[in-house]
């Protein structure tokens, strides 16, 4: 199976997908060294962090719907329609933390929000280990492969939204 949504012969999801696992992992950090003492402003970056962390995540589902559209069924269908659930679901915890404290002066981190981060990290952890399983099925179902040498030689468009071969 072939992701539709490709760049030079690369599925887009799993490139997409560290962006917010890293925003959301930086959030938290500055979020703890708000919390023990640092730098007020620390509080609000990990806040800003966490909103683009919340935007990246929605281009990344809007992504790996795209692709869950032509997962085989079975075993393989449920792995990847768990890691999309697992990851809104992380997505989700974050996004209330955002939202409680859109309204807060400076817009500081507050223990009880430094653990519904910690806790939507846990979530996330459970949705690398569902991706990583899914990127093991790929590559034993013989997916197509690439090297640095097929890139010289690419003409045209380098995005490329197709229909996967059977």
């Amino acid at each position: 199976m072939q992701s539709r949504l490709r760049v030079q012969g690369h599925p887009i999801q799993p490139m997409l997908v560290t962006f917010p696992y890293g925003l959301f992992v930086s959030a938290v950090v500055f979020d703890l060294t708000d919390v023990i003492g640092g730098p007020a402003f620390l509080g609000e970056v990990g806040y800003w962090t966490a909103v683009a962390a919340l935007v990246a995540a929605g281009l990344t589902a809007v992504a790996g719907m795209v692709d869950l559209w032509d997962v085989p069924g079975g075993r393989t269908r449920r792995t990847a329609v768990a890691f999309n659930l697992v990851n809104l679901a992380m997505a989700g915890l974050f996004l209330v933390a955002c939202l409680i404290r859109s309204d807060a002066p400076q817009r500081g981190a507050s223990v009880p929000m430094l653990v519904t981060e910690l806790v939507a990290l846990t979530v996330g952890a459970v949705g690398v280990r569902l991706g990583a399983r899914l990127v093991q099925r790929f590559d034993e179902s013989g997916a197509e492969e690439t090297s640095f040498d097929a890139l010289p030689g690419v003409a045209g468009s380098t995005v490329e939204i197709v229909r996967p071969r059977p």
